[in-house]
This record gives structure tokens, C-alpha cells and sequence, in this order.
């Protein structure tokens, strides 16, 4: 068991200790950055003005603009002869984000890895199957190394080859998976139709995309296993920065190694417990590339109650990202929220996308949603009744009027990797 009770369990008086020494560590290892030296020269501090966790308000947010913009190595504090790895993040505009790790940095991401793959019962008895990406994503390695640390049978099947990855589970007895919720739900789809039994498995870990009550009762019944949900991101290390205990309310983050704040995403204002705003994070163990107060996009909240399981405070559930918000006619729209409303209707399947256009200078929402294979008969002609039903509930939820098309079961693109579900063509006049 890799379970380190006096830190998981550590009273608030002594993490705030630790974490103002961390802090300080890493304020001194971020002055090896030239970003940070003309930050702090333009806020007329010296690093050493940074003593304690409310100093941290002094300074100012870095952004995922800076990192491009310091591409490809000049947020790195330490010469890169003492960097063992590079990856990138999986952004689809400009350039990537280049993150570089120390063997120090290893070591510690693999033990925060496996810290959470004990919390949710994992032991050497598993065989975990790794199916996401091994390359410059970071869940692959990231999942990988930590699987290993705690002591549990690694298969790294990657991405692709749906097939092959059910054969795997099947013949290797393979009682964990990671890979997205929507990757789950196709891969529950095409073992159905292959006809194959997948009992051994007890355990599902999804992240990488926001995902719903009604999407883990769904990964639950059709994979048999219990999921748990799990968020990270590869400038904060990788995966493993936030998981699911089995209480299955809210996230734990591991507060001896990252400092977090929530805020408000338009005015940059601190928010308490229990107010919904923009996760900022300040990790306080990485060598390589410290960062202060990152602006990460998601949003969430750190939730006030206690957890039974005696670890510390946690943040609700990721409902979407701040920069993924969509503006139509002047109104807010978060992609989550049509999840939520179309996983609500039984009727629909898990499947859809969403298209925004510019119409005679209106922004219209269109959306297309696979109909459930239970509820179709043939013809879609004959479920008018449905689309009306979505298209009410949308509204009520959106205050919005979309145009929404049902199409048949298996039409809809499926996702290996992050689900790439909304197609904004506005840019494209």
C-alpha cells in the first residue's frame, strides 16, 4: 500500500507550514526564470518578500499565453542538462506547451500517482490497463510510472484498437482501466457487440473531459466497475493532481503540493469555500518548472465540508473551463451544460456535437445527438416527440434556442482522447 498517512491526514496548522517553506522554495527556484525576475521587478518585490501563503496576493497570475509565449524552454529554472523529460500539452491553437522534468520531478509525480491509485483500493493484486496516449501526453507516463510505484501490474496498451484493448482485459484479467469517460462508454458499446465478457474489471479512472453523474451511472452499469473521476494537467505535472476517494464527492488535491485558490475569472477576486469560480494553482514541489498562481481555465470550488475519509479539503467536481465558455447572442454557454441536459434525456445516447455558426450576423447553435439504440425503431421521422423534448430542455437550461437533429446510433465521431465536441465555425467567415 503506498499510503502515507501523516501527510494526507496532516492537521491545517502544520500544512500551512509546510506549505509556506515549500513556497518559499519554490519562489526561490522560479527567480531562476526570466518571466518571473521582470515580474516581480515590475511589482517592485524581491523573492524574499514572499514569506507566507496570504504573500502570495502580491503577485501576479501566469498564464497559459505566458507559457506559449516563453516556448520552448524559457520557463525552465534549471539548465537542461538536468531535465530527463519533455512533454507537451495537447493544445490544438499555437504553439504547445513545453513542461520539463527533473528526475526529482519524476519521482515525486510517480508518488502522487500512486498515492491516488491506493486511495481507491488499487494493491499489487491489479492488473491495470493504461489506455491513453504515450507520447507527449502525460497521461500515458504519467499513469504509468505511478502504477508501477504502487506496486500494480502495468499494461500499456495506449490508445486504439478497441479490440485488441478488449481481448487485453479479457485475457490478462484486468481488474483496472484508465482512459476518458467517452473512450469508457464506446469501449462498454463495442464489447456488447463483440459479445465479450469484461467481469474482471472493478475499477474505471476517467479524466481529461468533464463528465456527469448520469455518465459515471452509465460507465458503472455497462463496464461493471466502480469509476472514479481524476484531474490534472500537464503544466501542473500531468495527471494525479486532483482524485476521487470512494466517497465519490468531490476531488481530493493533494494541498502538500499544490496551493490552490479559486477566483472570480473576470475580476481575478480570492472567492471563499463554496463559491464556483477559476482553480489558480501554485505547485510547491516541481524543480523544473515551478510556476505562481497559474491560471488553469477550470472551474470548480473548494467544497467546505470534511471528507469521512479524513483526508483534506477538496474542490466539487470540474463543470467546464473558463476559456471553453461560448458567447451565442450574448449568452453564457458552458459545453457541459448541454451534457447535462442531453444525458438527462433517456431517449438520447451518450453521443454528440455541437456546431456554432454565424447566420446573417446571428450566432446559432446547432446540435446533433445520436438517439438511444433502445429507442430506435428505423425512423427518425417517427421521434419528432423527442427532438421537441430536447430542444424544450435545452432552452429551459440554456435560455436559448438551438436547432437540434437526431441521427441514428453509431453515426457520431468516437473519441480515443479528449472529445473534441464542439465545433465553433464563426471564425471561418
Amino acid at each position: 500500500m503506498f499510503w502515507d498517512e501523516a501527510i494526507e491526514t496532516i492537521k491545517p496548522a502544520d500544512l500551512k507550514i509546510l506549505q509556506e517553506k515549500r513556497l518559499r522554495e519554490t519562489v526561490s527556484r522560479c527567480a531562476n526564470v526570466g518571466f518571473y525576475q521582470k515580474k516581480f521587478k515590475e511589482a517592485g518585490l524581491r523573492p524574499s518578500d514572499i514569506q507566507t501563503i496570504e504573500d502570495l496576493q502580491k503577485l501576479p497570475f501566469t498564464r497559459k499565453t505566458d507559457l506559449r509565449d516563453g516556448y520552448p524552454f524559457g520557463f525552465l529554472a534549471v539548465p537542461l542538462k538536468d531535465i530527463v523529460r519533455i512533454h507537451t500539452t495537447s493544445g490544438t491553437t499555437g504553439k504547445p506547451t513545453v513542461v520539463g522534468y527533473t528526475a526529482g520531478d519524476i519521482n515525486t509525480w510517480a508518488d502522487l500517482i500512486a498515492r491516488n491509485l491506493t486511495m481507491v483500493g488499487l494493491t499489487k493484486d491489479d492488473v491495470f490497463q493504461n489506455m491513453v496516449n504515450y507520447g507527449m501526453f502525460t497521461g500515458g507516463l504519467g499513469f504509468h510510472y505511478g502504477a508501477e510505484k504502487a506496486g500494480l501490474t502495468a499494461v500499456p496498451s495506449g490508445t486504439g484498437n478497441t479490440k485488441r484493448q478488449i481481448e487485453m482485459i479479457h485475457d490478462f484479467g484486468v481488474t483496472a482501466i484508465h482512459c476518458t469517460p467517452s473512450y469508457g462508454l464506446h469501449l462498454a458499446e463495442a464489447a456488447a457487440e463483440m459479445k465479450m465478457d469484461l467481469s474482471s474489471l472493478r475499477v474505471g479512472i476517467f479524466g481529461a473531459e468533464p463528465w456527469s453523474e448520469k455518465t459515471r451511472n452509465e460507465l458503472q452499469e455497462k463496464l461493471g466497475v466502480e469509476a472514479f473521476d481524476s484531474y490534472g494537467m500537464s503544466e501542473l505535472y500531468g495527471p494525479g493532481v486532483a482524485f476521487e476517494c470512494s466517497e465519490h464527492n468531490g476531488l481530493h488535491i493533494w494541498h502538500d503540493s499544490y496551493l490552490v485558490e479559486i477566483i472570480d475569472p473576470k475580476t481575478g477576486e480570492n472567492l471563499g469555500p463554496g463559491e464556483r469560480g477559476e482553480l489558480v494553482v501554485t505547485p510547491l514541489t516541481k524543480e523544473a518548472m515551478p510556476l505562481l498562481r497559474y491560471r488553469t481555465g477550470d472551474i470548480t470550488m473548494i467544497m467546505e465540508d470534511e471528507c469521512p475519509c479524513g483526508r483534506g479539503q477538496k474542490l466539487a467536481r470540474f463543470t467546464g473551463r473558463s476559456d471553453d465558455m461560448l458567447v451565442i447572442r450574448g449568452i453564457n454557454v458552458f459545453p457541459s451544460q448541454i451534457e447535462h441536459v442531453l444525458l438527462s434525456i433517456p431517449e438520447v445516447g451518450n453521443h454528440y456535437m455541437v456546431y456554432v455558426d454565424r447566420v446573417n450576423h446571428m450566432d446559432e447553435m446547432t446540435i446533433d445527438v445520436e438517439v438511444s439504440r433502445e429507442n430506435f425503431h428505423g425512423e427518425l421521422a417517427d421521434l419528432k416527440n423527442v427532438q421537441n423534448k430536447v430542444i424544450k430542455s435545452l432552452r429551459d437550461v440554456l435560455e436559448l434556442r438551438t436547432t437540434v437533429h437526431l441521427v441514428e446510433p453509431g453515426t457520431l465521431p468516437r473519441f480515443e482522447g479528449k472529445a473534441k465536441r464542439v465545433v465553433d465555425r464563426r471564425g471561418d467567415d
